[in-house]
């Protein structure tokens, strides 16, 4: 089915102080002309901005206009040659003017997100660069150094189904560690009980000499704060890694 144009901005912007030129602007130059099958829209796209061009008028209309032609096929490089071909015979003034606003609607499209960098744009900290303890992890995750200064405070970031081995912090007194969720959704779990499921705000406070594991559910990113509690004697002792059919059962 042919594409209808359709516009509405006369009567928006003009209807109760000038109906007429509503109406002409609305239902006869875009329900009709614009409409008219002889030339097809680009074309017609491409004579309204060299006509506009040619007539000095260079304001949001011809803006919108470069912009139609855009959307409907008018390449980067097609209108780099239409306004150089015009500017031949309606002036090198012109020219300037529309490619100045030209390069702002074909401008280089940004670089599509990478999936850390999106999910990265919905949580407060950074996801850091690749875990330098990444051998005791399942997947792939991240470590962000939030404060290594009186209490050392780093964001451990989880891709979908990534998760840490089994571990333990040891210590002779004190030690442990608090984990915080900041982002997405994922687990904790201590040897022989049911895991905990982490959202946002969830906050886990881990005893020295426990077993446990944490890391993402199996559809989601998954951040957690992890605070270091201070003791004498403090090492982390790396275990197996959780058993899949056991993460499996998680969802």
């Amino acid at each position: 089915m042919k594409e209808k144009i359709v516009q509405t901005a006369g009567r928006d912007q003009l209807g109760e102080f000038a109906p007429t030129f509503a109406h002409l602007n609305d239902d006869v130059l875009f329900g009709e002309v614009w409409n008219e099958e002889a030339i097809d829209v680009k074309t017609k796209c491409i004579i309204t901005v060299v006509s506009l061009m040619a007539s000095g008028i260079t304001d949001s209309s011809l803006a919108y206009h470069l912009q139609n032609a855009k959307a409907h096929g008018v390449t980067k490089e097609e209108i780099a040659a239409i306004i150089t071909h015009a500017t031949m015979y309606v002036g090198w003034p012109k020219g300037w003017a529309v490619f100045r606003l030209a390069k702002e609607v074909w401008s280089e499209e940004k670089p599509a997100l990478t999936e850390k960098e999106k999910f990265e744009n919905t949580i407060f900290f950074p996801v850091g660069e690749p875990n330098p303890y990444g051998e005791f992890f399942v997947g792939q995750s991240y470590l962000a150094p939030i404060s290594t200064e009186q209490v050392p405070i780093y964001n451990v970031t989880f891709e979908p189904g990534c998760r840490n081995n089994w571990h333990i912090h040891h210590a002779s007194s004190g030690g442990g560690q608090l984990l915080i969720c900041v982002g997405g959704r994922g687990y904790y779990q201590e040897w022989g009980k049911e895991a905990v499921e982490m959202t946002p705000g969830t906050v886990v406070n881990i005893p020295p000499e426990v077993k446990h594991w944490h890391g993402a559910a199996d559809d989601s990113w998954f951040s957690h704060l992890a605070i270091e509690v201070e003791g004498e004697n403090a090492s982390t002792e790396w275990l197996e890694p959780v058993f899949a059919d056991d993460y499996n059962k998680l969802g």
